[in-house]
Parts: structure tokens; sequence; C-alpha cells
């Protein structure tokens, strides 16, 4: 196809496909406690404060901040002892002038205390008082009413991945249930009459399937479930009827090779005659993963990505895992991978125009992090295995220097 050459940059290819992909927000409830990963599809408000009560944070004793001041190991201040706030019940005394109560840490502060005096600050001085060696500020080891949450305040946003902190604080608010986007189902075709299952030995020509693995997982991890469609022979009817049905059944397709311009890769026409508005770009200014198609039909994304286990990998983090996150209802960029800043250890060479992700694998030298590029042919799935991350060469750069200090996107 002659527009393959007509390249887009992958922020342009990603603009022309939210242009055109609106997905609907599917969704369903699900206990909290096994909500860890999902994507919340609304945003629940507090229905209480939290803490409800006045909290110790200590063991000690509650007692009038007022009371205490000037206190010291030299001259300390003695107050009467006058009960005990028992763990998980209401306070049932009250401090007046020169009073103190003990408290447990998590117990109750009683009315009319304002600070809690830690028991190693103190000692006793007979059986129903103490001496405090140590003077308390108003508000001393005491977690307040809403000092947490307010009533009426936002725990998490629509669009939240959910994190166990997450729900942990919506446990503590009493939500037990949640109303979490469904996961989208993706479906993974590959193709190639030389692509035959994990489980048999290749002959003469053949390669294993891969990327119907590593691609699932990917899916898996951006929150979708993948459907695998197995391997499809080179031959348009099949490749045709494939992704006829994988249309019918899954939100998102991915096909993996058949999107150079070889003239047995027809993935792009088969695209095409899905339906409109179909291929949105067929090339993309990156390397690994130039010949890649982005499509939209019948309002599903459509992506086409080099067979090439690398290039498979890169594009898909950087278009598909995004579309997914969309259709969970979240903000397509808004989950970076985790980076750390380390020194280049060889020059990398770039081309203006074109944004190259290079492997690297990180490596301590003289208490300093250094990133050494695992170079390799985009075919070669162990330059993935031996990588610690990924470093980014910017669209107009002609490349980075050795030495210089480059962002490095770890890999989970």
């Amino acid at each position: 196809m002659a527009e393959f050459f007509r390249v887009l940059t992958p922020i342009d290819a990603w603009a022309k496909l939210a242009e055109h992909y609106r997905p609907a927000l599917q969704v369903e409830e699900v206990a909290t406690f096994a909500a860890l990963d999902r994507f919340l599809a609304e945003t629940p408000l507090a229905p209480h404060d939290l803490p409800q009560f006045a909290r110790s944070t200590v063991d000690g004793y509650a007692v009038r901040a007022r009371d205490t001041f000037g206190a010291s190991s030299s001259l300390p201040a003695f107050l009467d002892v006058v009960g005990e706030v028992a763990m998980g019940r209401q306070a049932e005394v009250t401090l007046g002038v020169g009073q103190a109560a003990l408290v447990h840490t998590g117990g109750m502060i009683p009315a009319g205390a304002d600070a809690v005096v830690m028991v190693e600050n103190t000692q006793r001085a007979d059986e129903h008082s103490i001496e405090v060696l140590s003077a308390a500020a108003v508000g001393e080891n005491v977690i307040q009413v809403g000092e947490d949450v307010r009533q009426g305040d936002v725990i998490v946003e629509a669009g939240h991945r959910l994190r166990p902190q997450d729900i942990g604080g919506l446990l503590a608010l009493g939500f037990v249930r949640v109303r979490v986007a469904r996961p989208p189902r993706v479906a993974l075709i590959s193709t190639g009459d030389e692509v035959i299952p994990p489980d048999q030995t290749p002959g003469p020509g053949q390669v294993r399937d891969i990327n119907s693995y590593t691609l699932a997982l990917l899916a898996q991890r951006a929150g979708a479930e993948p459907v695998l469609f197995g391997i499809i022979p080179d031959r348009r009817e099949a490749l045709e009827e494939a992704v006829r049905s994988a249309l019918a059944g899954c939100d998102l397709v991915v096909l993996s090779a058949g999107s150079s311009v070889s003239y047995r890769d027809m993935s792009a026409e088969v695209i095409a005659g899905m339906g409109a508005p179909g291929v949105l770009a067929h090339g993309i200014s990156i390397r690994p993963g130039k010949p890649t198609i982005v499509a939209v039909t019948q309002n599903k994304p459509v992506f086409g990505l080099p067979g090439n286990p690398v290039s498979a990998m890169v594009l898909f983090d950087l278009l598909v895992a995004p579309a997914i996150r969309l259709a969970l209802g979240g903000r397509p960029f808004a989950e970076h991978q985790p980076q750390v800043r380390a020194r280049l250890a060889r020059q990398i060479n770039s081309a203006a125009g074109r944004e190259d992700h290079v492997q690297v694998r990180l490596e301590e030298r003289a208490g300093e992090l250094w990133a050494v590029p695992v170079f390799g042919k985009s075919n070669l799935i162990y330059t993935l295995v031996r990588a610690d991350g990924v470093v980014r060469v910017p669209l107009h750069s002609l490349g980075l220097e050795q030495g210089a200090w480059v962002g490095v996107s770890l890999y989970a």
C-alpha cells in the first residue's frame, strides 16, 4: 500500500484513534476486596467522617494540655487518674481540672481531654495519681474527628485504578461493594503460515507463537480480558473470518504480523473492508514498530502490530494499552511506568523524525546507576528478556550521548 510510507508520529496516530473511538463504559458491581486493579466506574463520597471519634495514637494518659504546661522531670505536674477508657467502648469519664484517664492506642479520647501524654513521660505517684514529666501541646498524640476524611469528601475519582490502600480506605468507610468497569475483551489474532503453537517442535522455516501469549499478558495487566483466536494462515478468507468473529465478540482487536508491505500481508486491506472509518494510520514513525496499523471499525479499535515480538510489545504498550484504559473509563496516559534516572553507558544513534525505544539493562558502577543498551533486532525476544527497562529517544533527536543522564521506564 502506497500510503504505508506516509507515517504518522505516535502522538498523531493516537489523536486519530481518539477522534473516532468513543467507548461506552460497561459497569459491574463486585466485592470491594475483589476489586484490586479494577477501574472505578463512579466516584464514591465519604458517608461519614473518618475517624468518627477523637482517638489516641499512643498508649498513655488523656489530659487537659493546660494542666501539663511547664511540667518537667524536675518539676512534674501531678494529675488524678479518674478512670480508664476500654478499647472499642464509649469513653464514660469526663475530665475536669487536674484529671487524667488511661487510654490505649486507637482508644477514644474522653470528653474534656485535648491531648495524650505518652506513658513513657509519666510515672505513678500513688495508686490514684501520676506525675507528668513532659508538657503536652493541645492535640498532641490525638487524631481528630474527620482528620483522615470528612463526610462528603471524594474518596477516589471514577476512572481510578484501585490499589490496596484504596481498597482499605473504601472498607474503612463501609463500602463492601463497588461499581467498576467491566474488563473489555481484547481479541488476539496471530497470523502466518510459518507460526506454530509453542508446544510443537518447529520445522524448517517455522517459529513458535510468542505474540499471542505476551500480548495476552500485557492486555491482562492493562485491565482487559484477553481472548486468544489462535494462529490464522496466510489466506485472505481465513483472516476475514477471524476478524469478523473477533469484532462480533470482543471490544478491541489486535492482529500480530501481517502489517508490512509484503504481498502476503493483507491485514490493512482486510481491516479496511470491515467498515468506516477503517484504517487511520499504516506506518508509525517509531523504531521498532514502523509498520503498525491503527484503525477503528464498528466503533472498535483494531490494531495491526508487527510480528516481531519486541515491536509488538513496544507498540502494545504505546497504543493498545491506552485504548484499553480509555475503554475502562480511565485516563489513557495517567499511569506511567515507574522511572529511574541513569547514565547512558553507550551512545545511541537515531534519526530525526523517528522515535526510538531502546531496551537497556541497569548496572551499578561506583555508586551510580548506568543504563546499558541491549541492542538487537526486533524479532529477538531475548532482547526484552535481558532488559530492565526502555529509554525513549525523542522524535526530533539525532541520538543520545554516552554518559548522558536518561530516564529509564522500568518493566514490572
